[in-house]
């Protein structure tokens, strides 16, 4: 452990606390500004996109520039970008919320790269233990982010424009905190060095492909039943303050076993811990699906934070094996940009699905099929891992 990992921490959750407010808040504000319901979720699905659409910038500014400038130039955007969300909000238009989403996705592209980051501040017996802390220091996240959205909802004189206005404070702390961290120099890369294999050759491992596969899937189903919760909880009835009370526990699910993941990883190794991710997503489901009370809502998203936690954790310290140095900012790149796919899917899924009749039971129904292939996918590569073993 060391000063810049634990800085590093506390970025990682300055970074959810932007996530955590924009889900529970920009849902709501696209429903109070959309021209059809269907519409609703659309400034989160184009923060998605926007993440998907700059993992190739941010993975070219990592390589040339290094990490430190790539991350200033993500805080810098997510400043200008939640104050055009203010704004956008202040006059209530509809499309520049989108478009103001839709650019601080480039923040999105690089505050998920603070997890591979943490793997280069450790020793290598401890990447496991370093990705896992990074990742709990989204508690941060879950605390500030819903309660952040609920205290500063009437701070103006239209709904949630005092919460974009708290946001482009907490970018102005990440900014001044991330100028403490030093970063290893970006040694100049050589004509003609090594650059590792092709990018489709990495792509190709079933340890690339499981590795990116569960990340995406266990973020898309995390997204779309995370997305579409305070919407839900509206057509239920329930007031904004539970819902910010359920997003809370969810997060607190999602980052709060990152104190712990890592040792589960080293001692029961990454399938099983993944595999245990796998059993509590379909724990989640069974509950949402048993009813729409306050603590179905409470107990189904904790689950869903806890599941997620193990097979996002276990996705990215399985990943770390399919990669060389040389080949890292490529493949980051990928498994970041295939992550973005699968949830802008997820993002408007949830939207469309959820304002209909029984939506929210059909969001859970639907989740079954990528629970199925996450589970599918990981006895695969036990079998594949088993067989290499016995030919060895």
């Amino acid at each position: 452990m060391n000063r810049n990992l634990w800085t590093l921490v506390v970025l990682q959750g300055l970074f959810l606390t932007n996530n955590v407010t924009f889900i529970a808040i920009n849902g709501l504000v696209g429903l109070s500004l959309a021209p059809y319901a269907w519409m609703a979720t659309l400034p989160v699905m184009a923060y998605v996109v926007g993440g998907a659409l700059c993992t190739g910038p941010v993975a070219w500014t990592q390589a040339r520039f290094g990490r430190k400038l790539s991350f200033q130039l993500g805080l810098l955007t997510a400043l200008g970008s939640t104050l055009l969300c203010a704004y956008a909000a202040s006059t209530r238009n509809f499309w520049l919320m989108c478009f103001a989403t839709l650019v601080a996705g480039y923040y999105q592209a690089n505050g998920q790269l603070y997890r591979f980051t943490a793997a280069e501040f450790a020793a290598p017996a401890a990447r496991e233990k370093a990705v896992s802390l990074v990742m709990a220091g989204g508690l941060m996240g879950a605390v500030l982010g819903p309660n952040l959205a609920s205290r500063t909802r009437e701070l103006a004189a239209l709904p949630f424009v005092g919460a974009y206005l708290a946001l482009a404070l907490v970018a102005c702390l990440a900014l001044a905190l991330l100028a403490t961290i030093r970063f290893p120099a970006v040694a100049p890369r050589q004509a003609g060095a090594d650059a590792g294999r092709p990018l489709a050759q990495v792509m190709r491992q079933p340890v690339f492909i499981v590795a990116a596969g569960a990340s995406a899937l266990s973020y898309g189903v995390m997204n779309l039943l995370m997305s579409a919760t305070p919407l839900a909880m509206q057509q239920c009835g329930l007031p904004f303050s539970d819902a910010a009370f359920v997003l809370e526990w969810h997060v607190i699910g999602m980052f709060a076993p990152g104190f712990v993941t890592g040792h589960l990883i080293r001692r029961f190794g990454v399938l099983s811990v993944m595999g245990a991710g796998v059993a509590l997503y379909a724990a989640c489901i069974a509950i949402a699906l048993s009813g729409v009370e306050l603590h179905h809502f409470s107990v189904a998203l904790f689950l869903l934070g806890v599941g997620w936690n193990f097979l996002f954790t276990g996705g990215t310290t399985l990943s770390l094996s399919a990669y060389t140095a040389q080949e890292k900012d490529r493949a980051q790149g990928a498994i970041n940009f295939i992550m973005f796919a699968v949830m802008a899917l997820s993002s408007f899924s949830s939207g469309a699905l959820v304002s209909a009749s029984q939506g929210w039971s059909w969001l859970n129904l639907g989740s079954v099929v990528p629970v199925l292939l996450m589970g599918a996918g990981l006895g695969w590569l036990a079998l594949h891992r088993r067989s290499a073993a016995a030919a060895a």
